[in-house]
């Protein structure tokens, strides 16, 4: 039974979130109801990471199992017939049944835009978070620097998160800004549930002159979600991309997919 395995990118603002509900008003539920449109019969979704309502993707990847076979374009144009404008296939593949979009993955990565300036967004509503108080870059760009490596997370993870453990390996985290525009970039073997929108609400409280920069690492050893920051808003969350080995040959490894004018940074 042929495996195929797919890069999604979706407007999260127009779902609640990626894991299949009842009420079928998830990416999952799109995605695989469009599926199965081509394969002729139901298909379930396995999916690298799951996103929460309001967060973004510009390249999930999920595989399926289908009795059909179909050339590939079935599983990008045909598929994508049947989506909503809000969510995409942007290309698909032919893998054999070792893979496993989330238990084969080694990283996974984030980018989170922040908005700086007086007024709210308008254009970008959704698109961004969104802070009117000055930001310092060089603050946080200072927290950051604790960051990589591998820590116990406890202090940035939602109090409802089932992950086992709060260790996490942690290869990049950095803040770069284009006038008003801030981009915090995160890769990770793994994220527990908030996780990045937490680290960003701590990086934020920092920038403003809330706490100096060595409160990151502070909060790191305290491991107590409670001393913390509040977790950020989901508008300006996107997951960019996933990290595989080399053996599976998937599209558009190891980079950022998105607009430029929003990811050009």
């Amino acid at each position: 039974m042929p495996r195929i395995a797919i890069a999604v990118e979706y407007d999260g603002a127009a779902f609640e979130g990626w894991q299949s509900q009842p009420h079928g008003r998830t990416v999952q539920d799109a995605v695989q109801a469009a599926a199965a449109q081509i394969t002729m019969h139901p298909v379930v979704l396995h999916c690298a990471g799951r996103t929460d309502t309001g967060v973004h993707a510009t390249t999930q990847i999920a595989h399926f199992d289908t009795a059909a076979h179909r050339p590939l374009s079935a599983w990008v144009r045909g598929v994508n017939a049947h989506l909503p404008s809000s969510v995409s296939v942007r290309w698909a593949l032919e893998v054999d049944d070792q893979f496993h979009a989330r238990f084969s993955a080694q990283a996974r990565r984030y980018r989170y835009l922040l908005l700086n300036r007086t007024v709210r967004p308008a254009i970008l509503a959704g698109k961004v978070g969104w802070c009117h108080a000055p930001l310092s870059l060089a603050a946080m760009q200072a927290a950051c620097a604790c960051l990589p490596g591998e820590h116990d997370f406890s202090a940035f993870r939602a109090a409802q998160c089932q992950a086992k453990s709060p260790v996490r390996s942690m290869s990049l985290a950095q803040v770069v800004q284009k006038g008003e525009l801030f981009a915090f970039d995160f890769e990770a073997n793994g994220f527990l549930h908030h996780m990045v929108r937490n680290l960003v609400g701590a990086l934020v409280h920092i920038g403003r002159g809330e706490a100096p920069p060595e409160w990151m690492a502070q909060l790191l050893q305290m491991r107590d979600r409670r001393l913390a920051a509040p977790t950020f808003s989901p508008a300006g969350l996107y997951l960019c991309g996933i990290r595989y080995p080399d053996q599976w040959q998937l599209p558009d490894q190891g980079q950022i997919f998105a607009p430029p004018s929003l990811f050009s940074l």
